[in-house]
């Protein structure tokens, strides 16, 4: 009966681990552009930037002859997966609080499979978008977006039971999802933007920055696995962002399938649901941007990688 009671518990713990998953005047797009040589930002130390990018998915997001990108004009980000993310330490919570003499229960081992995708960018951008309004009207709007590729390079780690009871780690190549979710967040106003993906705007995006790639939006690129050695292109976009941004971050959800819970103090009492109180805390990645410029006027050709005094990015957990 006790080992129904504790199998029980444990699936749903773990199930529910798995599943927890302005004005346009105040902006300048910069249409007229420049040429991607003239774009170039040089890299951090810690950020790599690789002669010989993975090669498209098959499913092909690639229709005609891709632009050849200037050296540095993509920043990439490598995997981030580390060996004590394959497993956590923690009570059972329900069972300890039902009753504190299951010893059993606490200090349970808790072990799975982490993935981490590799990340390029382009440094954020403007673009000016007709939009349809409830009047039927079109209204041009700017928008700020954020060009990447995402990579599955094979970098997982998985946990393997020895004979003795104890584990060893693998690495492994598998295919994975890419659930995508971009946050934006302004530093100085504690504002937060999320990604609002719009296949009129990635169309635009499109036109801009490359016709040969079909670039998915947040919401197509939910539908995607990528198996080792595949990459796809994407596009995050932000409408009606506050143009006096000084310093702000996008934080890159879905890279990572890295976790962390917790269960605070006192949260779950006897006959709760599972799992109530329960926080979950997922890896992130955090790329940092400073814009050294105008009060009111945003342009893109402002935006630098990095916030003095701070580092480029960060791998978090929020």
């Amino acid at each position: 009966m006790r080992y129904l009671l504790v199998s029980a518990v444990l699936g749903l713990v773990l199930f529910g681990s798995a599943t927890l998953g302005h004005k346009a005047g105040l902006f300048a797009a910069e249409d007229s552009p420049a040429t991607e040589a003239e774009q170039t930002t040089p890299a951090s130390p810690e950020v790599t930037d690789p002669a010989t990018p993975p090669a498209p998915s098959p499913s092909s997001q690639i229709v005609g002859t891709p632009r050849v990108l200037a050296p540095g004009v993509m920043i990439t980000i490598p995997p981030d997966v580390q060996v004590d993310q394959t497993h956590q330490r923690q009570d059972i919570i329900e069972l300890v609080t039902l009753d504190p003499t299951f010893d059993w229960a606490k200090d349970r081992d808790f072990r799975r499979t982490v993935h981490c995708l590799e990340f390029s960018f382009k440094l954020p951008r403007l673009i000016e978008v007709d939009m349809p309004q409830t009047s039927g009207r079109l209204q041009r709007k700017p928008v700020l977006y954020l060009v990447y590729r995402v990579a599955n390079t094979g970098k997982a780690l998985k946990p393997v039971p020895e004979d003795d009871g104890t584990y060893r780690v693998e690495e492994v190549a598998e295919t994975v999802p890419f659930l995508p979710r971009f946050t934006l967040k302004i530093w100085d106003s504690g504002k937060e933007y999320p990604d609002r993906p719009n296949p009129r705007i990635a169309e635009a995006i499109r036109r801009r920055e490359d016709p040969a790639i079909l670039f998915f939006d947040s919401t197509a690129m939910n539908e995607r696995q990528l198996d080792y050695c595949d990459s796809f292109w994407g596009v995050a976009t932000w409408e009606d962002v506050d143009p006096s941004l000084n310093r702000f971050s996008i934080f890159v959800s879905g890279l990572s399938n890295a976790y962390r819970w917790e269960d605070p103090p006192g949260a779950y009492k006897p006959g709760d649901p599972i799992g109530q109180g329960r926080v979950f805390l997922r890896k992130q990645l955090q790329l940092n941007f400073w814009r050294p410029g105008d009060e009111f006027i945003l342009k893109e050709s402002q935006i630098r990688f990095g916030i003095p005094g701070q580092v480029d990015y960060a791998w978090v957990f929020r």
